[in-house]
């Protein structure tokens, strides 16, 4: 049984990362950490938790604890997850790994160095549907990838605006919370790099000293050309992606939301079909494949170095907007 500590009193955990936890019959969540002790004290209550602690060391001196989720603010990430590492724990840190390339290089370094997993949640690669269209890339159903168009623009409830929208130092803004999700997502079904970026930021009245809107095009190491649009303040635009090779088009709409499988769509020479997928629970099927790594079983959904290649493409976009020129991706 692997005891999972949480880090963060956070809407993703309650609504998604616990009930995965809780779905597994080799894993339980024993503990929360929050900064605020009384919410911390409300939140194990709400989500029967059974110990809740009001410092980070605490929890991580308790011996019954093999694992912990991060979900605090971005800011907050890089010296938690060293914290962890060295106390011998396994880490499933959210998306972004942190706010710099040197952070996430540490944290990828020292989780290598305590002998613990570091595992990044990128849930989208867990969706039945967009491994279907990653099976469909890599089995010739396009022929060699072009193109891609990836449309993720959506209308921030005001339940989750909060620092999003207003603490850059925090990491607010729509590029670390949704582009650096829709870059791992190409990376995982085009199984190629980004290289280089050029990026727009839009500010259209909800994003407070933080962009609310982006569009990029992200160039990768195959050649093939991204097209990223995203957005805090669209209500009715959709979500989906478009994969464009020489012998075929994918074209997926509503496959970007954790509780949707969308459709999915295949056109080449012979016509348009309609490809089956199947529905999966993202959270679920990310924290199975990290408690197998831990036990030795295979690699998480997105390793540590995943998460470090999307945020330093993230990173690149930003830029790339503040200088108004195309931008190399560094790792």
């Amino acid at each position: 049984m692997i005891q999972f500590g949480l880090i963060g009193a956070s809407q993703i955990a309650q609504f998604g990362v616990i009930p995965a936890i809780r779905a597994q019959a080799d894993a339980r969540v024993l503990s929360v950490f929050s900064s605020h002790p009384e919410r911390g004290k409300a939140y194990a209550e709400t989500c029967q938790i059974p110990k809740v602690f009001n410092s980070l060391d605490e929890l991580l001196a308790d011996p019954e604890i093999q694992a912990v989720y991060i979900s605090t603010t971005n800011e907050l990430h890089h010296a938690q997850t060293l914290k962890a590492a060295r106390a011998g724990k396994h880490i499933l840190c959210e998306k972004p790994l942190a706010m710099s390339l040197a952070q996430g290089r540490e944290m990828v370094q020292v989780c290598q160095e305590a002998g613990v997993v570091l595992a990044t949640n990128h849930h989208l690669r867990n969706a039945g549907t967009l491994r279907k269209i990653r099976e469909l890339i890599q089995t010739g159903a396009v022929g060699k990838p072009i193109a891609a168009r990836v449309f993720h623009a959506v209308y921030l409830r005001e339940d989750l605006q909060s620092w999003r929208i207003n603490k850059p130092q925090a990491g607010g803004g729509v590029v670390l919370d949704i582009v650096v999700h829709d870059v791992d997502l190409l990376r995982f079904l085009l199984n190629a790099e980004p290289i280089e970026v050029t990026s727009f930021s839009q500010h259209f009245g909800m994003g407070e000293n933080v962009e609310d809107g982006s569009m990029a095009v992200f160039r990768f190491d195959n050649g093939l050309l991204a097209q990223v649009h995203t957005a805090f303040t669209v209500r009715y635009a959709g979500n989906g992606i478009e994969i464009h090779g020489t012998e075929g088009s994918i074209i997926a709409k509503g496959a970007l939301h954790q509780s949707s499988t969308g459709e999915v769509l295949l056109r080449n020479a012979q016509g348009e079909q309609v490809i089956e997928t199947e529905s999966a629970d993202l959270h679920a099927g990310g924290v199975r494949r990290f408690l197998d790594a831990i036990q030795g079983k295979g690699m998480p959904a997105a390793t540590g170095e995943d998460g470090l290649r999307s945020m330093a493409a993230a990173l690149a976009c930003l830029e790339s907007a503040r200088m108004g020129c195309k931008q190399a991706i560094i790792i």
